[in-house]
């Protein structure tokens, strides 16, 4: 009796058991780890092939999954995702939000508005949408910010920030993603005294808006707990910024001007080490203080040391952090110190290039890379270095950008699945073990 009851519960527990969602940008808890186990340990030598494919239109923005659905933001236009155009654009089309089935990838309901692009690279939305307590967030590219019924698709509030703070779209478009903490929806919008607004994320009220900024830049916001306190942590063109998430003030702020404004990474925090860096060696290590909120700059970056990213979010862990470089080289770096350990172009295809980028997201102890070739990658980083045991092709880049072919979108991993996705298809392609 006792060997069924065992087998019973365990069968009911099994049951409740539940895929992970990957319900906004970088994960469930913004952190660029996926946590769920029976995922493959290799790539098979016959590859990875998709177990669904669909047609959506251009856009940048990844997928989130969550509640066995997939939420994607597109961009239907004239637009080709093949020119180069670095300069501001007019393009008319239409922003959609698409609600997939996560197993079958059949379409579930679709958010549509009319939207004018007068950015660069104008192929659609940038950011990731967020779902939290069956509500899902998508910011267009132009500003337009929606909340939906996460199920039905039923519009329950909207924004316009440039109508709504007086502000101008950013060159590169709208590019930080929404963050959800708690009750509050924050966001970098811009305009005088709203670089950041916190909204409440159920009716879409203002609760606070801080800081101004010449340009906004591309950062999202983050959390810490440093200095017997929670700071929510902004990047904007002009210095890092941290603010008490609540009330809005400001705690501390320390210079760092993003060259053409590109503030792009979330500040990475690893035990009392905080790092920011972006395109064009612009870089710093701060040391966090304990007793009140404050960060003291312990290093600045230079040709020998720190890390440049731009398209991607670096990874700490232990002291170290593993980031992709401006042109594509995977490196290594001390946090309290900037040193450089080591560098491998081996992620983005052995050959740097203009913003070459790679997407890190740990599971277990490796690594599982999606590049702007279209490959995924399982790799071990270590402090020694660089050691890839797999990678294949799941999806052709649409995109193209100095001189070559390739894809800045981040993948979700969710269902023990990647859901991956172009200008023109997005895929699902299982990562489960036999």
């Amino acid at each position: 009796m006792r060997i069924v009851l065992t087998l019973l519960c365990s069968l009911m527990l099994t049951g409740l058991v539940s895929a992970d969602d990957w319900p906004q940008w970088m994960g469930p808890k913004r952190d660029n780890t996926w946590r769920e186990t029976g995922i493959i340990e290799s790539i098979p030598k016959a590859g990875l092939k998709p177990l669904w494919k669909v047609k959506v239109a251009g856009g940048y923005a990844g997928p989130a999954v969550a509640g066995g659905k997939v939420y994607l933001a597109d961009f239907v236009s004239s637009a080709d995702p093949k020119q180069e155009v670095y300069e501001r654009t007019n393009y008319k089309g239409t922003e959609r939000l698409i609600c997939f089935d996560a197993k079958t990838g059949k379409e579930l309901w679709k958010y549509e508005q009319p939207a004018t692009y007068t950015i660069s690279f104008p192929n659609g939305p940038r950011c990731t949408p967020a779902v939290a307590d069956g509500k899902v967030y998508a910011l267009g590219a132009e500003g337009h910010l929606a909340c939906l019924d996460a199920v039905t698709g039923k519009p329950l509030w909207t924004k316009d920030f440039n109508k709504d703070y007086a502000t101008k779209t950013p060159l590169w478009g709208y590019a930080s993603h929404p963050f959800i903490d708690g009750k509050k929806l924050i966001c970098i919008v811009g305009g005088e005294g709203a670089c950041v607004v916190a909204f409440d994320k159920d009716s879409g009220k203002e609760l606070w808006k801080n800081l101004t900024a010449r340009e906004p830049g591309y950062s999202s916001p983050g959390i810490i707990e440093a200095g017997g306190a929670r700071q929510l942590l902004v990047w904007h063109s002009e210095s890092v910024n941290s603010l008490d998430p609540e009330t809005g003030k400001k705690f501390w702020s320390s210079p760092l001007k993003a060259t053409n404004a590109g503030a792009v990474m979330v500040p990475s925090r690893d035990g009392e080490h905080l790092f920011v860096g972006g395109y064009d060696g612009v870089c710093k290590g701060f040391r966090l203080t304990t007793d009140q909120p404050g960060a003291e700059e312990i290093w600045i970056g230079d040709r020998r040391k720190g890390v440049y990213p731009v398209n991607s979010q670096p990874f700490v862990e232990n002291g170290l952090l593993y980031g992709i470089d401006s042109k594509g080289e995977l490196r290594c770096m001390e946090m309290a110190t900037g040193k450089r350990l080591w560098e491998s172009l081996e992620p983005v295809g052995g050959k740097a290039g203009q913003c070459a980028t790679a997407f890190l997201v740990k599971n277990g102890d490796r690594f599982f890379i999606f590049n702007e070739l279209g490959e995924i990658l399982i790799a071990k980083l270590t402090r020694e270095g660089y050691q890839e045991t797999g990678r294949t092709k799941i999806i052709e880049p649409t995109g193209h950008s100095f001189g070559r072919d390739l894809m800045f979108s981040m993948p979700a991993f969710a269902e023990k699945c990647v859901f991956v996705r172009s200008d023109r298809e997005l895929i699902c392609v299982s990562l489960a073990k036999e």
